[in-house]
C-alpha cells in the first residue's frame, strides 16, 4: 500500500481507503442485496482492509448508510481508535440541522470523526450550506469543539467543489469520477486551488458498472494518475478488498478516452460525455447527467437508469427542442450534437417504459 498527504491536514492516508456501503445492514435503497454481513463479518472485513494497510474508513450518518457508522464504530475500538482515519458525512445543510447531525454521529461512532463533510452539495443548496450559519459553520463549531478534526465538502459538481477549493473554512474536498467520467478530474487537475486541499475520490468504479469492461488495476491506476489523497473503493468481501489493495502498479497511469471509448463500443454505442460539466443549460437541464444515465443503461444499469430518465426527459427534449441558443453545444469539448442526442433518448425511453406500460 502506498499513501499520500491529505492536503494540508497534516495526515497521511492510504490511496485505497474502505467504502462502508457494502458492510451495512438496513432498509436503505444503496443496499446491495447480497451483502448485509453481520457485525461480526463486518468488522473482519474492515480488518483485513487493516492488515493490508488501509487506514482511512468512509462512512455516513444512520440511516443514510444503515448501521455502516455504528459497525465502523465498533472496528475502530476493535483495532485501536488511533489507528485509523475516520471520515464521516450527512446530507444536512443548515448550521443547527448539521450541528446536531454531528453530534449523532459521534455517539453513534462512539468516539470522534477525523473528517466530517456535508454529504451531495448541490446548485440547490449550496448558497445555504457556506453561507452565514450554514453546514460549514457548524461543522467549524465542531472542529473549535473537538467533536471532529477536519471540515469537508462532498459533491458531484465541480462549480461547488471549485467553491469549496477557494474556501479557508474547508479543509478536505469529496468528488466522484473514474476513467470514464474523468472530466472533473481534468478540470480539477489544471486548478491550482485544488492543490491546497486534500481530495477524496469517490464512483472511481461507477457504480459498480466498469469492473465488467476494464481490469480494477486499469480502474485504479487511471484515477491515482490524477492528483488526488485517496480513492474510496466499496468492499464488502475479503475478495474485493484484496482486488482494490494488492495492486502492484508501480508507476500510475490512465488510459485516454478514445481508448475507454473503443472498449465500450464493442458492447453498444456510447455517447462520449466525459461529464466535465461544461454544457451548461439555460433551462436548467443537467445534460450530463441525462448523458450518463443513457451510457448507465446500456452498461448494466437498465431499470434504475431508465426510470431516472423518464423523471425528467420528456421536459428536458422540449426545452431542448425550442432552444436556439446552442451554447452548451459550443462548450462540449467532444463537439457532441447535444440537441440531437437529448431527442434521441427520449424516444429511447418511449420504447421502453411507455410502451411497457401500454
Amino acid at each position: 500500500m502506498k499513501y499520500r498527504n491529505l492536503g494540508g491536514t497534516g495526515l497521511i492516508v492510504s490511496e485505497i481507503a474502505f467504502g462502508t456501503i457494502p458492510i451495512l445492514s438496513g432498509d436503505v435503497p444503496v443496499l446491495p442485496d447480497y451483502y448485509s454481513p453481520n457485525e461480526e463479518t463486518a468488522i473482519a472485513i474492515m480488518e483485513h482492509a487493516f492488515k493490508l494497510g488501509c487506514n482511512l474508513y468512509d462512512t455516513a450518518i444512520v440511516p443514510e448508510y444503515g448501521d455502516a457508522e455504528i459497525k465502523l464504530g465498533r472496528f475502530a475500538a476493535h483495532i485501536g481508535r488511533e489507528k485509523i482515519i475516520i471520515s464521516d458525512k450527512s446530507r444536512y445543510f443548515i448550521g443547527d440541522e448539521m450541528y446536531d447531525a454531528v453530534n449523532r454521529s459521534c455517539k453513534n461512532l462512539d468516539t470522534y470523526a477525523n473528517i466530517y463533510f456535508v454529504h451531495q452539495v448541490d446548485e440547490n443548496n449550496e448558497d445555504i450550506t457556506f453561507g452565514r450559519y450554514g453546514a460549514i459553520d457548524a461543522l467549524n463549531e465542531l472542529k473549535a469543539e473537538g467533536k471532529i478534526k477536519f471540515t469537508g465538502v462532498a459533491s458531484h459538481y465541480y462549480d461547488v467543489l471549485l467553491r469549496g477549493a477557494k474556501d479557508k473554512r474547508v479543509d478536505i474536498l469529496q468528488g466522484s469520477g473514474n476513467i470514464l467520467e474523468r472530466g472533473m478530474l481534468e478540470r480539477i487537475e489544471s486548478e491550482p486551488l485544488f492543490k491546497e486541499k486534500g481530495f477524496i475520490l469517490n464512483k472511481s468504479y461507477a457504480a459498480g458498472i466498469l469492473p465488467h469492461f476494464f481490469r480494477i488495476e486499469t480502474l485504479l491506476s487511471g484515477v491515482l494518475s490524477y492528483p488526488i489523497s485517496s480513492v474510496l473503493v466499496g468492499m464488502g468481501t475479503n475478495e474485493q478488498v484484496d482486488q482494490a489493495m494488492m495492486m502492484k502498479t508501480e508507476n500510475y497511469s490512465r488510459p485516454s478516452f478514445s481508448q475507454v471509448m473503443s472498449v465500450l463500443e464493442k458492447s453498444f454505442v456510447p455517447i462520449p460525455c466525459d461529464r466535465c460539466q461544461r454544457c451548461r443549460c439555460k433551462y436548467g437541464t443537467e445534460i450530463h447527467i441525462i448523458f450518463r444515465q443513457y451510457n448507465y443503461y446500456f452498461l448494466g444499469k437498465d431499470y434504475w437508469a431508465l426510470r431516472k430518465l423518464d423523471l425528467s426527459i420528456n421536459e428536458s427534449a422540449a426545452q431542448c427542442k425550442k432552444c436556439t441558443d446552442m451554447s452548451c453545444m459550443k462548450k462540449c469539448p467532444h463537439e457532441i450534437n447535444i440537441p440531437e442526442t437529448v431527442q434521441m433518448i427520449q424516444r429511447l425511453v418511449e420504447i421502453h417504459i411507455r410502451k411497457s406500460l401500454i
